[in-house]
């Protein structure tokens, strides 16, 4: 075994134990509090669902640690049994090495990856989310979405994924730059066209009718907060489950609000409000623009990470791959598909810091839509119910939380709308 290797070993391992550590110690640490509420929950919620709460974060955990365990199985398997280059020298030996070829050959790596988790996902749905009363998919649905997810990708992932490929023997050492540089255009379009394009595929969009008082009330807060907006809309989101969510989708003259009718069903007017105004703060503090910098800076460095590691023969042998040099797709599907394996041993690491930052703009968004209410207590209210009714876990460990959690939890948004 090589040196790399060996390291890639203990990466997948290290990720594995601390995954499986951070699970059960936040598990402990939810067990502590499940007979005896902790002060400051009292008001928010009844015994019987904090105990719904603490079973379902439970479950939840315990199937996750199943998943990774599996996970970690399939890719010790996958990347040093030798299955990898013995499908790739196949696959080479009967299509040929075409960009099309290697492109066939990612793509069907995908889809075999896909199929295995299948029946994790069906168990999470049917299973796990279905116990406590959340799914409301039915089998058809549940089968459709991942038939028109898969034409999606053939339709669209695709022929980005052989135009990346032929962009290496078009452009030779700078393929990176400009293989990078069509993700991300193929990225901005998908924002510009999926409201209207791709997410109807899914969902249906229903405006809120002319005329209703929370209509005019959000229209009123767009105009004020100088949020220009196409649409307010609706989505069926209760055709999969009972959780529940706002959001506002897409740039220009296409950008619209969203509200899933779950939300409308369990909030009131003017928590609906200070929500949507808590998204709108997001794009005038201009989260969205920032995260979208990190997004094209992540493909970057990834591409770039790719072009090194290709040019490099002790990564291939590491893995039982032949080398060879040039700039043909060929040389390179390897290293593609070997980063995209491994790319989520080290940015693991890093989900704390990521977490921060993320944090720090839901504490600016709930400021905003505070500032823009005039007051604190519907948006309170609402992360309330929204707790109470997606059974979110009241009480996670600090250091999972910290791994894990992109939000700050109910207790700390509270304290920072009353107290910053």
């Amino acid at each position: 075994m090589s040196l790399f290797a060996a390291i890639a070993w203990v990466l997948i391992l290290a990720r594995a134990i601390a995954e499986l550590w951070l699970s059960r110690l936040n598990q402990r640490h939810v067990r502590a509090h499940a007979n005896e509420m902790p002060p400051g929950f009292r008001e928010m919620v009844d015994n019987a669902t904090y105990r719904r709460s603490v079973d379902y974060t439970l479950a939840k955990s315990r199937f996750g640690d199943v998943v990774t365990v599996f996970d970690t199985a399939l890719l010790i398997g996958i990347l040093f049994s030798g299955v990898l280059p013995w499908a790739f020298g196949k696959f080479t030996a009967g299509f040929g090495t075409s960009v099309w070829a290697m492109a066939a050959f990612l793509f069907a790596t995908g889809v075999a990856l896909s199929i295995v988790s299948l029946p994790f996902a069906w168990y999470a749905q049917f299973k796990l989310e279905d116990r406590f009363g959340f799914n409301t998919t039915t089998v058809k649905t549940w089968v459709l979405d991942r038939l028109k997810g898969f034409l999606l990708a053939v339709l669209l992932g695709f022929p980005l994924l052989a135009l990346v490929l032929k962009l290496i023997e078009w452009t030779g050492p700078n393929w990176w730059i400009w293989g990078a540089a069509v993700v991300i255009a193929f990225q901005l379009l998908l924002l510009l066209i999926a409201p209207a394009v791709i997410m109807p595929l899914f969902n249906k969009f229903t405006p809120l009718p002319q005329g209703s008082t929370l209509r005019e009330r959000l229209l009123a807060l767009a105009q004020r907060t100088d949020f220009p907006t196409r649409s307010i809309e609706v989505m069926d989101g209760s055709k999969r489950s009972r959780h529940s969510n706002a959001f506002f989708t897409g740039f220009g003259r296409f950008r619209k609000i969203v509200l899933f009718d779950t939300l409308i069903a369990q909030l009131t007017e003017p928590e609906l409000e200070s929500v949507v105004a808590h998204e709108i703060g997001h794009y005038k503090k201009r989260h969205v623009v920032k995260l979208l910098g990190v997004s094209i800076f992540g493909v970057f460095t990834g591409f770039a990470a790719v072009a090194w590691l290709a040019r490099q023969q002790w990564f291939y042998r590491a893995f039982g791959f032949e080398y060879h040099s040039g700039f043909a797709a060929a040389n390179v599907v390897p290293a593609m598909l070997l980063f995209a394996l491994l790319a989520g041993m080290i940015s693991f690491w890093f989900s704390p810091l990521v977490h921060i930052w993320s944090r720090r703009f839901e504490y600016e968004a709930d400021a905003f839509s505070r500032a823009t209410m005039g007051d604190a207590e519907p948006l309170v209210q609402a992360l309330r119910k929204l707790t109470e009714k997606n059974l979110s876990n009241l009480t996670p460990h600090p250091l999972f939380s910290g791994f894990y959690y992109s939000h700050p939890t109910l207790l700390e948004r509270e304290h920072a709308l009353h107290h910053s």
